[in-house]
Order: structure tokens, then sequence, then C-alpha cells
């Protein structure tokens, strides 16, 4: 109740307001007091105005004259600043022309420097060329058969080979206590009897034993068997043509020699390197005469027994192209002024045949037992041979020769040495499995096969932080190969029945060599080859243990 009560009461006085404000209105007294009160108001608003307007004056003209200030102040500091720069300038053109005759210096003394430096790096440069050219001579001078593929008989008076035999210390001959071999007694053509002295027959001082003691002395002497073939000569009465008896085979000419003087003649130049001058001359000479024969037949009995042994020689071949393993090499000699290759092919059963070629490679291959060869090869790494065989053992012997040769011309390095030590290791072990005083036991071999790999690892460290010199190399393309083609260095370890080396191959390719430096040069190429055929039938006679001098008259008298 008391809230609705002011509520009126507020409204009523409200209401009593406005009816006042609206009586003013309509009376017009109201609009004479607004008009007074803005009247009022317009006269104050116009005092503040022209008060601000007088204060914007006096702001401007101080502002004008701080501006006039500031632009004589600025104006001073820009005339000043121009002066300095100016001046600055006048210095940085004086600085620039000494830098600039600095720069000029600096630019003629790096000239001048860099002419120095090219100058002394072109002296080094062909100063360090004249030592790698003077290193690879001496390499060349240095170069034989105990470091390279060079074989002795190219070094001139080279110092004694050494084997592997150890001086004992004692005098040569039968030593103390070793049981006397005496010579071989041989029949008597012929006895002489020697009287015993006269005091030996004193019997009261002497007693005789019943033995007789005998000494022989045997002669060596070279006689003629002549056989004379007669027969009666007949003419036909009809055609007057004279007709005999026919005379047995080989017997031609007048006078005829049978195999056992071609034999003699044939094993004095083909087998002891007898020159056929002298060969004629001895005969004629230990005979007395009676076996002349001429320089023409002499030479012509290479062609006649390499005719009359083809068929052996093809035996040979079979036997070689059937063999599991087989040991294979190029030799050369001078023919007709060139120079010409003898491929060597052999078995460990000493089975050899030398075949004559007019140039090594794949053309010297071709119609020997390699070719299409399917059994394991042994070479010293002619590219000519490793292209035949299923399996390769590359000859260790030449290796260790390269591994020398690096020892020597590249001291810096260290695995050459280390695989010179595993290669005589390697093949002391496979000399005791093959000698029966070990057996293979294939964890060592894989051992052995472990240090391989380790000092390939260490060769490759080595070249690659010191690469080679580029007038030696044949230690990193010895150590490449080794690297690549690992089988075929190891092959020897995994199976026993492989040699670790070629020098079957090698020793026999002497033989030719020996031949070659007795006649100098070959006279032709079928010359050259007749005698490489008989040498094929002569090892394989010494092989079979045949007497040379029986088998070779034997082979005449086909």
């Amino acid at each position: 109740m008391y809230e609705d009560t002011v509520t009126k009461a507020d409204l009523l006085l409200r209401i009593k307001i406005l009816q006042d404000k609206v009586d003013g209105y309509e009376s017009g007294d109201r609009y004479l007091r607004i008009r007074e009160q803005s009247s009022r108001a317009r006269a104050a608003d116009a005092r503040t105005i022209r008060k601000l307007e007088k204060e914007l004056a006096e702001s401007r003209a101080e502002t004008i004259h701080v501006r006039e200030l500031w632009f004589g102040t600025c104006l001073d500091v820009i005339k000043e600043c121009d002066q300095k720069i100016l001046e600055m300038a006048r210095k940085v053109k004086a600085m620039e022309k000494e830098v600039a005759e600095a720069n000029a210096r600096a630019e003629k003394e790096y000239r001048a420097r860099l002419d120095k430096t090219s100058e002394l790096y072109e002296v080094k440069t062909e100063l360090e060329n004249e030592k790698e050219k003077s290193a690879e001579l001496q390499i060349r001078l240095n170069k034989d058969h105990t470091n390279s593929s060079k074989s002795s008989s190219t070094d001139q008076n080279h110092a004694k080979i050494h084997n592997s035999r150890e001086s004992s210390g004692k005098k040569p001959g039968g030593q103390l206590g070793h049981e006397h071999h005496p010579r071989r007694l041989q029949e008597p053509t012929a006895t002489v009897d020697i009287p015993a002295p006269e005091e030996y027959l004193d019997t009261t001082r002497y007693k005789p034993t019943g033995k007789v003691r005998s000494k022989q002395l045997i002669i060596a002497c070279i006689t003629a068997e002549v056989i004379e073939y007669r027969t009666p000569e007949f003419r036909d009465l009809k055609t007057g043509q004279r007709v005999h008896a026919a005379f047995p085979g080989g017997v031609v000419d007048d006078v005829n020699y049978d195999g056992t003087v071609k034999a003699l003649a044939y094993m004095l130049n083909n087998e002891c390197n007898v020159s056929i001058g002298k060969t004629r001359r001895f005969l004629s000479e230990s005979s007395h005469g009676k076996i002349d024969i001429s320089d023409g037949m002499i030479c012509n009995l290479s062609r006649q027994f390499s005719r009359k042994t083809q068929e052996e020689r093809d035996e040979l071949f079979e036997k070689l192209r059937n063999a599991p393993v087989m040991h294979t090499d190029f030799t050369f000699g001078r023919v007709n002024g060139t120079t010409g290759a003898v491929i060597i092919t052999a078995t460990p059963d000493g089975t050899v045949l030398y075949q004559a070629r007019k140039q090594k490679g794949d053309e010297g291959v071709k119609g020997s037992p390699l070719e299409n060869y399917e059994g394991t090869v042994v070479s010293d790494h002619e590219s000519a041979l490793i292209k035949h065989g299923k399996r390769h053992q590359e000859c260790l012997i030449h290796i260790n020769r390269y591994m020398k040769s690096s020892m020597e011309n590249e001291p810096g390095r260290t695995w050459s040495r280390e695989m010179s030590r595993w290669i005589t290791k390697s093949i002391e072990y496979w000399n005791r499995i093959n000698e029966g005083k070990a057996e293979h036991d294939l964890s060592e071999s894989m051992k052995l096969i472990a240090e391989y790999d380790r000092i390939m690892e260490k060769a490759r460290e080595e070249y690659e932080y010191e690469p080679p010199s580029r007038y030696y190399r044949e230690g990193y393309n010895t150590y490449k190969r080794m690297y690549e083609e690992r089988e075929r260095y190891v092959l020897f370890l995994l199976d026993p029945s492989v040699p670790p080396s070629n020098n079957l191959a090698e020793r026999s390719g002497r033989r030719y060599k020996r031949k070659n430096l007795q006649v100098m040069a070959f006279r032709s190429e079928k010359g050259r080859g007749y005698y490489c055929d008989g040498l094929s039938v002569l090892e394989s006679m010494k092989a079979k243990k045949e007497n040379l001098y029986d088998g070779i008259s034997a082979r005449f008298n086909r």
C-alpha cells in the first residue's frame, strides 16, 4: 500500500512539472528565457573564440619564429656538413689514390709472386718428373728374373740361383761311414792276365788265397759296322733294261745310314744342342772318317723324326686334353729375323707338348690342347691362357717375384712383405700335404684364405691413402688382380691336386731357350716346328725312363 502511494505522488509531481512547462511554452515566457540564455551563451562563446584566436595567432607567430630559427640552424648545420663533406671527399679522393697506388703495387707484387710460384711449380714438377723417370729407369735396371716375369736366360752373368737347400758345411762327396757305391762292372770283351811277381811265388813266405783280383778299363770307341747288300744284275734282251733283285727297305742310295747313325746325330744336334757343323765333325773324327754325313742330312733329321712320330704326338695331344690339371705357358725365340712364340702344355706326370706359333695370344692357343680344354689350368696370368679351362690357378712363384719388386720400389707399403710371407707359408703347407707329411685340413686352408683376405684389405687401404706412382704401377696392378680374382690365387688350398706354381711349364720352356741360344735364330718356321715336335717326343721318352738312343733309333727305323 505504501509503495503504491509513493508512486502516485511521484507521478503527480511529474505531471505538475510537465504542466508548468506546457504553460510556459503556451505563454511565451519559456521562449524568452531560452533566447536570453542563448544570447548569453553566444556572447560567452564569442569571447572564448576571440581569446582562442588571439592565442592561435600568438602561437603561429611563435611557430614561424621558431621555424625561422630552426631553418637558420639547419642552414648552418648543412653548410657545416657540406664543408665537412667536401673535406672528407678530398680525403677520400686522396685515400682512393693511395689505395689505387697500393693496389697497383700489390697487383704487381702478386703478379711477380704468381710468376715466381708458377716458375717454382714448373721447376718442382719437372724435378718430380725427373725423379720419377730416374726411379723408373732404376726400376728397369733392377728388374731381373728374381723380381719380375723375366726368365733367367735373359740376364747375362746373373748370380747363382739359390734353391731351398741349405748348406751342411760338409765336404762334397761321400761322407765317413757312407756305404760305397762302386761303378757297375761290365761284361769284358777281352781279358789280360798279369803274372804274379817272382817274390810272391816264394811259398815259404806267401800262400795263394785262391781268389783272383780284377779291375776293368772301359774304352769308348765309335766303329762303323757296314753291311753291303749284293745282287746280280741282268739285262732284258728285248728292252735292254737292266734289272736286279729288290734291296731291303731304306736301302736306296749307294751309301745309306740306318737309325743308329741318325739317332746319334739327332741327339747331338737336338738333345745336346751341338751345332750341325760340330756334330758332323765329331762323328767323322770319332769314327776315323767312316761316318761322314753331310750338313744337309743332319739338318733334315728333324723333319724325318717329326714325320715318323706324328701318331705319338697325337696321343700326347689327347692325353693332355683329357688331363684334370694342365700347366701352360708361352716362350719366345728368334726365327728368320722376327720373334716367334712356342706354346707349352704339360701335365704333372711328365707329358709335355711343344707347338711353334708365329705369335702368342689367341692365335697361339688355336690348335693346342688348351683350346676347348675343360679342366684346371695353371698359368702365369697370360690373358689368352686364362680364357680356357673351367678353373684357374695363378703361379704364386711369379706373384712372389712381383712382391719382391714392390718391396724394392715401394718401401713405404707393408702388404707386399706380408703377402710374400703368406705365399711361402701356403706353399710349404701344400708341399707337406703332397709329400704325405700332413693331411688336407679344410679349417687350416680357410685360415690361410682369411689371412689372404686381410692382406688384400690392407693393400686396398694403403693404396687409397697413397696412390701408386705414375712410373711404377706393377705392385698396384698385381693387387687389383689378386683382389678382384681371389679364387685364382687360393684354389690350391681348397684342392691339393692343383699345384700352386707353374714351374713345370717354366722348366719345360728352358729346353727350347737353350736350343734358341745355341742356334741364335731358327732359319724357318718349319725348322722350328720340327724341332718342337721332336722335343715333345724326347720329353715323353724321358718321363717313361726310356733309353733315348735306342728309342730314337727305333723311331728312325720305322
